[in-house]
């Protein structure tokens, strides 16, 4: 026997996560996407990773309010977005024909390769970069070379190679630098 009531199982998972997690540092918005996080990674422990820049939420709501596009480094982090409320498009170029022969000639990786596509999309945007730190590299270096900005970052690459000092990276430079509000973790 087993709960199976989907909006009892979210409700009691987000009973469990407040008696879990410590949320005090974070305001109401910020609370929401830190329980969010803690629901899907199932460990409270990572909001004391979790780096909010000021009006960082602000930002990423008034963007989706003026139905901002969103940018996503691969296919599995655009399926997450739950499209139902979203009025912009969500877009991964990743699969696209001409990607891993880019990719090939150049000797990088297909995230690399694919946001070639960038730019075009990014000015007022939302980009949410969960699995490659090149593709986070890669974002910085295009706002240095003076793409358009994107109204949020959420960088949360995963792995152990570049992806900790990519996060490192867009905190440093896009909520100062580039005056561009980001989340990580």
């Amino acid at each position: 026997d087993y709960l199976r009531d989907p909006d009892e199982i979210e409700r009691q998972s987000f009973v469990q996560i407040r008696q879990l997690t410590d949320l005090s540092r974070f305001d109401a918005n910020q609370q929401q996407v830190a329980m969010r996080l803690v629901h899907t990674a199932g460990d409270p422990d990572i909001v004391h990773d979790l780096q909010f820049s000021p009006g960082a939420i602000e930002a990423g709501l008034a963007a989706l309010h003026r139905s901002a596009d969103i940018l996503c480094d691969i296919e599995m982090v655009s399926r997450g977005i739950n499209q139902r409320n979203l009025r912009g498009q969500v877009y991964c170029f990743l699969n696209l024909p001409t990607v891993a022969e880019r990719a090939r000639q150049s000797g990088e990786t297909r995230t690399m390769a694919a946001m070639a596509e960038w730019p075009m999309h990014l000015d007022g945007s939302i980009v949410v970069i969960g699995n490659a730190p090149t593709a986070l590299f890669r974002l910085l270096e295009l706002l240095d070379e003076r793409a358009p900005r994107p109204a949020l970052i959420v960088g949360m690459p995963v792995g152990f190679i570049n992806a900790a000092e990519s996060k490192q990276a867009l905190w440093d430079i896009a909520s100062s630098e580039f005056q561009t509000p980001c989340i990580t973790l």
